[in-house]
Order: structure tokens, then C-alpha cells, then sequence
């Protein structure tokens, strides 16, 4: 259907959309701030962080650095191309971190592709159904061991508060540390949850219950692919994980 929505009230966005254009995406905060589509995104993005306890505004420290954060605009499309969301992402400036001060251990494993394979294949054999689970921002779950302080965001620097900077308790996406911290927040939830680790593989987990069935869980990043025996251990599952990581 045609939107008769008078051209002066569309957003750049909307005209896009309609006119089936090629969508470009802003490249800072600056060109973003003009289309009331990504402000939205940003302010969404915003309040997932404080609903998360990612950070809280302190005093600007004297001597510790502060990483610099900066926006990232994206467009998710629909399969006929039409717009399904914009996606703003607040990431930190990682590269300027410096080890020892701001940041120790990166390391965090990842799935490897045989173990995908394997799990495919064990999932056909047995007539399993075959999930997948993104954990949405993942990243922001993960806790922080180091003290790591990073300056407010363009669009969202508190009034009257304009020199503080945010301490953060979680990670942001693009801190070196931040995968690692993500692992270790998944892996001892999973931990407590029931699930025996691998001894050759530290990103599969499986979690038997007596008379109920099995259920594998292989995790790359924050993407969770998971299969088992019993769709009622599945369904569970996926409503825990949605209840931990919101």
C-alpha cells in the first residue's frame, strides 16, 4: 500500500523505504542526529545499557585513561529489502586501551567448526530438532575485573554533569576484554545451571536429567546453537536463558 504521508513529515528513512532506494547508513553521530529514525535507535540502545547496570557516572578520575566511545548505525532489512529495524551500537574505542592499565586477559575460546559439524550431524542421525539462540547484547552482560572508564556519548552527556565519565561494571562492545568477560559470565551460568563443560571442547555443554532426555548446547560468541533429545529440556532452556540475559 502507498503511504500518502505528505513529504515534509517523512523522515529520509521512510522516503528510502518507499522509493525501494539503496539505504545509506550514517557514518557518526552527526549525520544520524538529523533522522528522528535514529534517535530512537540510539536512545533504545541507551536505555538496554542502564536497564543493565552497564555503568554508573562518577568523577572524572585523575589518573586513570579513558576510553572514547562512538556510535554504530545499521540497518536490518526484511527479505523483500524493505526496513525491519535501525540499530544504533555503542561501542567503546578498544584500540586505545592499553594492557596492564585497562585491560589483562582477552582470550576467550570459540567454537570450532567441526564441533558445529558434529553437532549437525548428531542432531540428523537421531531426528533431534537443531536450535539457534542469539543472546541479545551479549556483550553487556559480561562483568568487568578492571577498572575501565569511558566518556559519555554523543547525544546523552548528562546536563550539569558534563565533565563526569562512566565507570564501567560490564563490558561495552569493542573493549579488548569484552569477549572474554562474556565467556566467563555464560560459562559459570551454565555451570550453575546443571550443564558438564567438555574436557576437549570449552564451548559444549550438555545437561542430563534422569528419565527427562539430553540436551547439547555449543556456544560461538553470542550466537547458542543447542539440540537434544527432549523438546521439553529445549523449551526450558530457552526460557532460562531468556529470563538471565534480557
Amino acid at each position: 500500500t502507498y503511504d500518502n504521508t505528505p513529504k515534509k513529515w517523512k523522515s529520509l528513512s521512510d522516503v528510502y523505504a518507499q522509493c525501494k532506494m539503496s539505504i545509506i547508513e550514517p557514518e557518526n553521530f552527526e549525520e544520524a542526529v538529523k533522522d528522528e529514525a535514529w534517535g530512537k535507535a540510539m536512545t533504545e540502545e541507551i536505555l538496554m545499557i542502564e536497564k543493565n547496570s552497564t555503568w554508573e557516572l562518577v568523577d572524572r578520575p585523575s589518573s586513570k585513561p579513558i576510553v572514547g566511545v562512538k556510535w554504530i548505525f545499521k540497518i536490518k532489512l526484511n527479505l523483500d529489502g524493505s526496513i525491519q529495524k535501525h540499530k544504533a551500537r555503542l561501542v567503546a574505542k578498544g584500540y586505545t586501551q592499553k594492557p596492564g592499565i585497562d585491560f589483562n586477559e582477552t582470550f576467550a575460546p570459540v567454537t570450532r567448526l567441526d564441533t558445529i559439524r558434529t553437532l549437525i550431524a548428531l542432531a540428523a542421525q537421531k531426528g533431534w530438532k537443531l536450535w539457534q539462540l542469539d543472546v541479545k547484547s551479549a556483550f553487556l552482560n559480561g562483568v568487568l575485573e578492571e577498572e575501565v572508564y569511558v566518556d559519555q556519548p554523543d547525544g546523552f552527556v548528562v546536563k550539569g554533569d558534563e565533565d563526569k565519565v562512566y565507570r564501567l561494571r560490564k563490558a561495552l562492545y569493542g573493549l579488548k576484554q569484552a569477549p572474554r568477560a562474556w565467556y566467563s559470565e555464560i560459562d559459570t551460568y551454565l555451570n550453575k545451571c546443571g550443564f558438564h563443560k567438555s574436557p576437549s571442547e570449552a564451548t559444549l555443554y550438555v545437561r542430563t536429567k534422569e528419565g527427562v532426555g539430553t540436551l547439547i548446547v555449543s556456544i560461538y560468541v553470542d550466537d547458542i546453537v543447542y539440540t537434544g533429545s527432549s523438546d521439553e529440556m529445549m523449551k526450558e532452556f530457552k526460557a532460562e536463558m531468556m529470563k538471565e540475559f534480557k
